[in-house]
C-alpha cells in the first residue's frame, strides 16, 4: 500500500547565499549532458521495467520541487534514443535529418560537433554519457561500425569521429569558459529567495488553465524507482498530446523524457537512460588524445579565419540576420501551447513554377517538390502552403509571411486571417 505523502522541507534554503541554494542553481548539469540529445530526439521502446514500484504518494508540485532541489553533479550511463518527428527528406539528403543540415561536411569535417549532433534529429541512437560537475562532460554516439565522441574537460573541447579518424579541437578562453557567473543581483526579484517548492508552485501557476500537470503513477527506469510526471495541454489546437518525465524517486534527476503527438502513434521525442550510475566517473573518462594518424582540425584557427574574412559575424550569420530584418522581424501570437511565431514577408513567397523551365534546379522543379510536401491553403489572407511534421506546422503565404508553431493547420490559417 502507498505510504503517507512526504512533506518537502525547506531547511537550508533561506537566504540568498546559502550553499544549498547555490547548488540548486546547478542541478541541471547531469541532465544537460544527456540533454545534448534530449532537445531533438525521440522514441525509445519501453524503458520502464516490469511492474511499478510502490512509492510514497507525492503531488505534482512536490515532484517538480524535488527536481529543482536535485544537486546531482556526477553520473555515467547509457542512453537510448530515436526520433520520429516526421521531417520531410530534402533532395540529395539522407533522410529527414537532411532538413537540418545533418551529416558530414562543413568547416570542421565529420568531427565538427554541430554537424554530428544534428544527426540525432532522426533515427535510433545509443549514447554513452558522463559528467563530473560543470567542467567535465563526455557524450559518445555509438553506431554499429563507428563512434563519435564529444569531450569537454576544463577549457578543452574535443570532437572525434572514428569512421573518418578526424578530430575537432577547440580551446575556450580561461576567463570565459564558464560564461557569466550569475550573482543574486542577476536573479529576478521574485526569485531571489525562492525555494524549490516556491518555484514549483510558480511553474504550476504559470501553466494556468492551459496545462494539466499530474503525477501519473510510478515506473522502473534503468533499474531505478521513478515517479512519472504527466504534462498535457488543454488547448485543443496544440499538436502535443502529452509530455511524460520519469523522475528518480531518490535524487530527483529526470531519467526519461517522452513527448507524444496528439495524432498518436510512436513518440516523437523520447530519451532515457538504460543504465545509470551516480558515482564519480574516473578522471580518464574525460582525457582525450587524438589517435596516431588522425586529422586534427583546429576550431580556434577556423574561427579566427572566419572572423578575419567576414568580420564579427560569419557570412551565414550575416545573411540570416539580414533576411530576418528584411522580413520585418519575429513576432509571437497567442500564448501557451498554441503560440505562433510569425515573420512578416514582403516578397513573392515560394516559387510557383509558372512560366519557368522544368530543368533540374529550376523554379518549376522547386515548386514541384514543395507541392509534394506542402498543402495549398486559402483564406481571407490570400493563399499559401502549409508544411507539416508530426509536431510543428508552418504556413508560408504567397507574399512570404511565415506562421509556425506546434499547432494544427487551421490554427495557422486563423492566425493569418486575423493578421491580414
Amino acid at each position: 500500500m502507498p505510504r503517507n505523502e512526504p512533506t518537502e522541507g525547506t531547511d537550508g534554503w533561506d537566504g540568498e547565499g546559502s550553499p544549498r541554494r547555490r547548488k540548486a542553481m546547478r542541478y541541471a548539469v547531469p541532465v544537460a549532458v544527456a540533454g545534448v540529445a534530449a532537445a531533438t530526439i525521440g522514441l525509445v521502446p519501453a524503458f520502464a521495467g516490469s511492474g511499478s514500484p510502490d512509492l510514497p504518494k507525492i503531488s505534482a508540485q512536490d515532484l517538480i520541487a524535488k527536481m529543482a532541489k536535485s544537486d546531482v553533479q556526477q553520473l555515467s550511463g547509457t542512453v537510448r534514443a530515436s526520433a520520429d518527428l516526421g521531417l520531410p527528406s530534402l533532395p540529395g539528403a539522407a533522410g529527414g535529418a537532411g532538413a537540418f543540415g545533418g551529416g558530414k561536411g562543413g568547416g570542421g569535417g565529420s568531427a565538427e560537433p554541430q554537424s554530428k549532433l544534428m544527426e540525432l534529429a532522426s533515427g535510433a541512437h545509443t549514447l554513452r554519457v558522463a559528467a563530473d560537475g560543470p567542467d567535465k562532460q563526455r557524450v559518445s554516439i555509438v553506431d554499429k561500425a563507428a563512434e563519435y565522441s564529444l569531450v569537454h574537460n576544463g577549457n578543452e573541447v574535443w570532437g572525434y569521429d572514428s569512421a573518418s579518424n578526424t578530430a575537432f579541437h577547440h580551446t575556450a578562453p580561461e576567463a570565459g569558459r564558464h560564461g557569466k557567473q550569475h550573482t543574486p543581483e542577476d536573479v529576478p526579484p521574485g526569485l531571489k529567495n525562492a525555494t524549490p517548492q516556491d518555484l514549483a508552485k510558480r511553474a504550476l501557476q504559470a501553466a494556468g488553465d492551459t496545462t494539466s500537470v499530474t503525477v501519473d503513477g510510478t515506473a522502473k527506469v534503468a533499474g531505478r524507482d521513478a515517479y512519472q510526471l504527466l504534462i498535457k495541454p488543454k488547448q485543443a489546437a496544440s499538436t502535443v498530446g502529452s509530455i511524460r518525465i520519469a523522475v528518480d524517486a531518490a535524487n530527483g534527476v529526470p531519467l526519461k523524457f517522452t513527448l507524444t503527438p496528439k495524432s498518436g502513434g510512436a513518440a516523437a521525442i523520447d530519451v532515457g537512460f538504460t543504465s545509470v550510475d551516480f558515482a564519480k566517473p574516473a578522471a580518464s573518462t574525460f582525457a582525450f588524445t587524438p589517435p596516431k594518424g588522425a586529422k586534427v582540425v583546429q576550431g580556434d584557427k577556423a574561427g579566427a579565419t572566419a572572423q578575419r574574412e567576414h568580420g564579427k559575424d560569419s557570412a551565414p550569420r550575416k545573411e540570416m540576420k539580414a533576411a530576418t530584418e528584411d522580413m520585418g522581424g519575429l513576432n509571437v501570437l497567442g500564448k501557451g501551447w498554441t503560440s505562433i511565431a510569425t515573420i512578416k514577408g514582403e516578397g513573392s513567397g515560394l516559387p510557383s513554377g509558372k512560366g519557368e523551365g522544368k530543368g533540374k534546379g529550376s523554379g518549376g522543379d522547386v515548386a514541384g517538390f514543395l507541392d509534394s510536401i506542402g498543402d495549398k491553403v486559402h483564406g481571407s489572407f490570400g493563399s499559401g502552403r502549409v508544411f507539416s511534421t508530426r509536431l510543428v506546422n508552418a504556413l508560408v503565404t504567397d507574399n512570404g509571411t511565415v506562421y509556425v508553431g506546434a499547432v494544427d493547420k487551421q490554427a495557422l490559417i486563423d492566425a493569418a486571417n486575423a493578421a491580414k
